[in-house]
């Protein structure tokens, strides 16, 4: 037998319902006013509530968002049972997170066939979570099909880090015992030439996954990794992808595609600095670090000269001559290490 809890304050009319849904085979709770019909609610949990909207000591609005506020009511089906005809009303009970609205007068059909249909939705919903979980249970250990489902294992069973802004993840010659994956912020990867001038060889964004080598040999970090700012990753060993790959192949050939394009990237890059001239690497960079940085490149962007410097392959002080060009020219505005792009459509034409 469902319970059911009905708040009306109108004595007639919650008594001749109520007697209604008893006919009906509910088990039925009644409340004079939302005040108590809320403190019935949270100690009672029924099945569904039906509740009027123009109420003493708390109206039917109230009591919804009471309920909405505890875990343990959120979910129980709200049907508002009301005279206020007009359509705002009912959009504003619908909108709040009812979940029917039934007008005054009403006939016994009208409110036994919004019940039933309410407590359907619920049972059909319920058997859909229990299903889905016990799929899960059952699937828990089946094969990683996608790069997304191996950044979801990443998530569920990496280790969490956080770094500050500046702080190293690791080091160019350390072992390489660890992948990340970026939970939030950004990370830059350089490496020293042999005057000991720093390249950028890498910009990693959210959902980015870094710090890989090789799989099968023990080689190194080959470069340094650092937080450009406030940085959050999940992080697994070598080791622990490797079980996962070998146990994995379709996931395998989706990691090879991301590393294969790693490969494509770092090629335009290099044949970018050969080639490129100096206002085309400044403008490629700025935009590179846009979209690392923000959602939107049009946003500004706080970066160091020499960052943009070693990324874009050239000497600091022609980074600082070409900055000035394009901020006299209208392209960019710069205050401090703050860069904020003016004219988007002419600067992608310069790179």
């Amino acid at each position: 037998m469902k319970r059911l809890l009905l708040i009306e304050d109108d004595v007639i009319l919650r008594e001749n319902t109520a007697e209604l849904l008893e006919l009906s085979d509910f088990e039925v709770i009644t409340a004079p006013n939302g005040k108590i019909g809320i403190e019935l609610a949270k100690h009672q949990l029924p099945d569904i509530v039906v509740c009027d909207i123009m109420m003493p000591e708390v109206d039917g609005y109230g009591v919804l968002e009471a309920l909405a506020q505890d875990v343990a009511t959120r979910y129980i089906p709200f049907i508002f049972l009301s005279a206020k005809t007009e359509r705002k009303d009912v959009r504003k009970g619908m909108d709040m997170g009812a979940d029917d609205y039934i007008t005054k007068p009403f006939t016994e059909d009208e409110l036994i066939s919004a019940i039933d249909s309410r407590l359907a939705k619920v049972a059909i919903l319920r058997e859909e979570r229990e299903r889905l979980q016990k799929d899960d249970n059952l699937e828990s250990h089946d094969e990683l099909h996608t790069l997304n489902d191996l950044k979801n294992f990443f998530d569920d069973n990496g280790l969490q880090l956080s770094f500050g802004k500046g702080e190293i993840i690791y080091e160019e010659g350390h072992p390489s015992n660890n992948i990340y994956l970026i939970g939030k912020g950004a990370v830059k990867c350089y490496r020293f030439d042999e005057q000991g001038k720093e390249l950028t060889t890498a910009l990693y964004t959210e959902d980015d996954l870094f710090g890989y080598t090789s799989f099968v040999q023990n080689i190194p970090y080959q470069e340094t990794a650092v937080a450009i700012n406030s940085l959050v990753v999940s992080a697994i060993s070598k080791d622990q992808l490797k079980d996962v790959l070998n146990n994995n192949h379709k996931v395998t050939l989706e990691l090879i595609q991301l590393l294969t394009d790693d490969l494509d990237n770092i090629k335009d890059q290099l044949l970018q600095m050969a080639y490129s001239s100096v206002n085309k690497k400044t403008a490629s960079t700025i935009l590179k670090f846009a979209e690392k940085l923000n959602c939107h490149p049009d946003e500004p962007i706080k970066i160091s000269r020499s960052d943009l410097a070693s990324t874009a392959g050239i000497a600091t002080e022609s980074l600082i001559r070409t900055l000035s060009a394009f901020k006299k020219s209208g392209l960019i505005d710069i205050e401090g290490r703050t860069i904020k792009i003016l004219n988007l459509q002419e600067l992608r034409k310069i790179q």
